[in-house]
């Protein structure tokens, strides 16, 4: 009798994992994610951008739910698992310490990202010092990732409703702003390095500490009766640490940081030389 192949499920970060921190992705990952699917496993998006703020060509791809905003916000099919903003009390801290320190920002919701004014003119002079090198015939990689995020326009921070604050990202004119910014909130917060290549001198994500990606995976697991031997993680970046830590196996991509691989069961190729195809094939996911 041949035995029934353990079914597994999969948490994959996006930026820098499923996309080059853009709209950049590798040909085999679409395949190799709906071949999973199809095998009969399960296939979540794990990743801090708003659950608004999915590229389509993410969300083409199809998956049985997602874990967004750093684990503020879990979906399981069309199903509310997790939904955990910011109190209001935690969010006006968090946005009077940027205020203060003169720091940049995004605030993100379930539904939506909305920019301080000071962070929605640095996208502007972002997107037109990139249009003006493209002009000059000069070469805009790695930047060139963020032409579409540097020319959106963004709602005013004043238009957030700030019962409802998942988390910020940040930007600082120096190297000092998330070292400041941890003086300031305490352990109220963690704050970690960003994942995108936002310009300026240093930038950063804020959640409340207890809401990461690991914790929002095993609220899920235990609603789907799932073992975390069964769950895999894959990702690059600073914050996936904790999913690192809670599923049974992680994966870091080729272009991971090197503490991220250094946790990592084993380290795959980079995001564009299909990391997450050949990840899915070493554990026989497809």
């Amino acid at each position: 009798m041949t035995p029934t192949p353990r079914r597994r499920i999969v948490f994959i970060d996006v930026d820098g994992t499923i996309l080059e921190h853009g709209a950049h992705m590798a040909p085999g990952t679409p395949g190799a994610i709906r071949a999973a699917r199809a095998a009969g496993h399960l296939v979540y998006l794990a990743t801090g951008r708003s659950a608004s703020d999915i590229h389509p060509s993410v969300r083409a791809i199809g998956f049985d739910g997602a874990v967004t905003n750093s684990g503020a916000l879990v979906m399981s099919g069309d199903e509310v698992v997790v939904d955990r903003p910011l109190s209001r009390e935690s969010a006006d801290r968090m946005i009077a310490a940027l205020k203060t320190r003169g720091i940049r920002y995004f605030l993100q919701t379930r539904d939506g990202v909305y920019a301080s004014d000071d962070m929605a003119e640095l996208m502007r002079q972002y997107a037109a010092a990139l249009d003006a090198r493209e002009a000059a015939g000069e070469e805009v990689r790695p930047e060139d990732s963020l032409v579409g995020l540097a020319q959106r326009t963004f709602p005013s921070v004043d238009d957030a409703d700030l019962t409802r604050i998942d988390k910020a990202v940040f930007v600082s004119d120096h190297a000092e702003g998330m070292d400041e910014l941890r003086t300031d909130l305490g352990d109220e917060f963690l704050i970690v390095p960003g994942s995108m290549p936002l310009p300026g001198g240093s930038n950063g994500e804020i959640n409340e500490a207890d809401t990461t990606k690991g914790s929002a995976i095993e609220l899920l697991l235990a609603r789907l009766g799932i073992d975390a031997a069964d769950a895999i993680a894959i990702g690059d970046s600073w914050n996936d640490i904790e999913m690192f830590q809670v599923c049974g196996v992680a994966v870091a991509m080729g272009n991971a940081h090197p503490e991220l691989k250094d946790l990592a069961d084993f380290v795959t190729t980079d995001v564009l030389d299909d990391g997450i195809a050949h990840a899915f094939a070493s554990l026989g996911l497809v």
